[in-house]
């Protein structure tokens, strides 16, 4: 089968992200890598112009967004060094360029959250102390004066926003002794006067978002009815309007409302799409965008409110950023997509279905098939398992997929027990079972696509990231026979040592881990038969796996112990698995050299192996 799309010409196409409109709604920023590494962008929504504001100062890899000063006259980010997500915060003034580091902890990760109404104070979430807290950084002072943590919770706690006059700020965290709850609370803008003020009911995920501009109200979510529905709760009486209709279908999350107040904008998940909807915050009315089909995503309100930014892609179109005019219902490409050398016409769609797992349920996924060839004709085929594992494949333009169709393999990309997007059911389904019916609805996806006419069943592998490269370890182990080879990238093998590296790197992390999987003595059992390395010797298909060397989500230590576990077990490197550890890279990819070498190694061993 002859390849259309070029390696280098597919991974070297430019990517935007991280919108974020100004202060004023007149200007919109961002990262983009047109120069082949981020940089950060400023662009005039009047005039059109765009201008690079950072030269080699933006992060390698996007993990963390940025924050307008009060003024507009400058950006506040954060980056690390090759992946090791130890967040140090930068002041970028836009005139001059002039790049100015604040005060960091070497160990902490600094995320920006939002500029005071008085332009001085900048809301921060920040692990310096240990767990993730809420803290104040005064940027008229300098050294570890500057910072005042307002929050010193044991469990992980995240600021959303200032109140419109300063005065306050919203934040969500636990003082539940379940795990998995999660409430909102408002706090004084010195940190006094901590009170929750949403909880629908213990044990559910009940979070505050953004301010309504009366300062009286506040976005609201709650997974207390099975899904995620999106609220305004007035904050003196405690009352609650719904916005999200209760038909136990519908999840929503909430973004930020018109400078107006008149609406609240928030994005709809459905069957793995995402779709704008604005709110009426006096009726309660909904309104939906006049959209083609397909994905939109990280809505902003530009312009005086009176036009929405999004990013707008579909599974055979690269995300295009779009301005929405809300008097017109139209809308223009702002940054349209780029190609280059690759013809959009080469890409194949991402079939939506549904495949039985060993129990009956139906697992939703996404599939992608080669462009049509000879009748009778069979593929190699994959099964690939997204991180998380609370997330999702959506239908949306994924390069590495299309990449591997056009060089002849079926993917199929299942959303399994314990991903988002299908309510608080399916998403906790794997809680205190990781490998468990997670793992079953893998192991059904590979028996799915061998049942499919145009796939080869003798050559079918796994391979995901993070927590795909989790199951895609597990499965080489727990299910010997099913697969031919196994891809772990950034994986996890040993779950006791995650949690403890976890716990002293990333705090936040390890609350969140056991959240999912309970504590690790009174669960060591249950960890230990989870954990890959457990079953080390039972590996049968051929493996290769994937690690960068600065990863602190799962560290490298993770690979290097299953790797030695293998040659301990009579494995031989090279003849029964591969392995490879990238020194300037963390917890994946974060530029376009990194993709285009991880790809490269990928093609290559499944063209040798599959």
């Amino acid at each position: 089968m002859p390849e259309r799309i070029p390696l280098e010409a597919l991974t070297g196409l430019p990517t935007v992200a991280a919108l974020t409109v100004s202060h004023s709604g007149e200007e919109v920023a961002f990262y983009a890598d047109w120069t082949g590494r981020f940089e950060l962008y400023v662009l005039n929504l009047h005039a059109r112009e765009r201008r690079q504001v950072t030269n080699g100062e933006a992060p390698k890899g996007i993990r963390a967004g940025f924050v307008w000063s009060r003024d507009d006259t400058r950006i506040l980010f954060s980056r690390d060094h090759d992946g090791d997500e130890r967040q140090a915060l930068f002041e970028v003034t836009l005139a001059s360029g002039e790049v100015r580091p604040l005060h960091h902890s070497p160990e902490s990760m600094d995320y920006a959250v939002g500029a005071h109404p008085d332009g001085r104070r900048l809301l921060v979430n920040s692990t310096r102390g240990g767990q993730m807290n809420v803290h104040v950084y005064d940027l008229t002072r300098e050294g570890e004066a500057a910072w005042t943590a307002l929050t010193q919770q044991p469990n992980a706690t995240q600021a959303v926003a200032w109140s419109p006059d300063g005065m306050q700020l919203t934040l969500n965290t636990n003082e539940s002794a379940d795990l998995r709850n999660v409430d909102g609370y408002v706090v004084n803008a010195d940190g006094s006067g901590l009170r929750r003020v949403w909880r629908v009911r213990e044990g559910s995920r009940d979070e505050v978002g953004h301010w309504h501009p009366d300062g009286r109200r506040v976005a609201v979510t709650s997974d207390a009815d099975g899904h995620s529905r999106v609220g305004l709760l007035t904050l003196e009486s405690g009352e609650v309007t719904w916005l999200t209709p209760a038909d136990g279908v519908t999840e929503e999350e909430p973004g930020r409302f018109s400078p107006d107040g008149r609406w609240l904008s928030v994005i709809r998940n459905v069957e793995s799409t995402l779709s704008p909807v604005l709110y009426d915050t006096g009726t309660g009315q909904a309104r939906e965008l006049s959209l083609p089909p397909g994905l939109a995503y990280g809505t902003e309100f530009a312009l005086g409110g009176t036009k929405l930014l999004f990013q707008y892609t579909t599974t055979t179109t690269r995300p295009e950023v779009l301005l929405y005019d809300l008097g017109t219902d139209t809308c223009e490409v702002l940054l349209p997509a780029e190609y280059g050398e690759v013809d959009p016409a080469d890409f194949v769609p991402g079939e939506y279905v549904r495949y039985p797992s060993t129990d009956g349920v139906r697992v939703p996924a996404i599939l992608y098939r080669p462009r049509s060839t000879a009748p009778g004709q069979r593929f190699p085929a994959l099964v690939c398992v997204h991180g998380g594992p609370t997330a999702q494949f959506f239908r949306a333009f994924n390069a590495q997929l299309q990449f591997l169709a056009d060089r002849g393999y079926v993917v199929l990309c299942p959303n399994v027990r314990g991903s988002t997007g299908y309510g608080v059911e399916w998403r906790d389904a794997n809680l205190m079972d990781w490998g468990g019916r997670d793992l079953e609805d893998v192991a059904a996806g590979a028996e799915y696509l061998k049942t499919l006419d145009f796939v080869d069943p003798g050559r079918v592998g796994i391979f995901g990231v993070s927590y795909g490269g989790y199951l895609s370890y597990l499965a080489a182990v727990k299910k010997p026979g099913l697969f031919k080879v196994s891809v772990p990238i950034v994986g996890i093998t040993d779950l006791h040592r995650l949690h403890e590296d976890n716990s002293r790197v990333m705090p936040q992390l390890g609350y969140y881990f056991r959240t999912l999987m309970g504590d690790p003595v009174e669960q060591a059992e249950l960890w230990r038969d989870r954990s890959p390395i457990t079953h080390a010797a039972k590996l049968k298909a051929h493996m290769f796996m994937m690690h960068g060397a600065n990863d602190p989500r799962c560290p490298v230590n993770q690979a290097r112990g299953f790797r030695d576990a293998l040659l301990q077990n009579g494995r031989e490197e090279g003849r029964d698995f591969e392995y490879v550890e990238f020194g300037d890279e963390g917890h994946g990819a974060g530029d376009i050299a990194g993709r285009t070498r991880s790809y490269r190694l990928l093609a290559d061993y499944l063209a040798r192996r599959l």
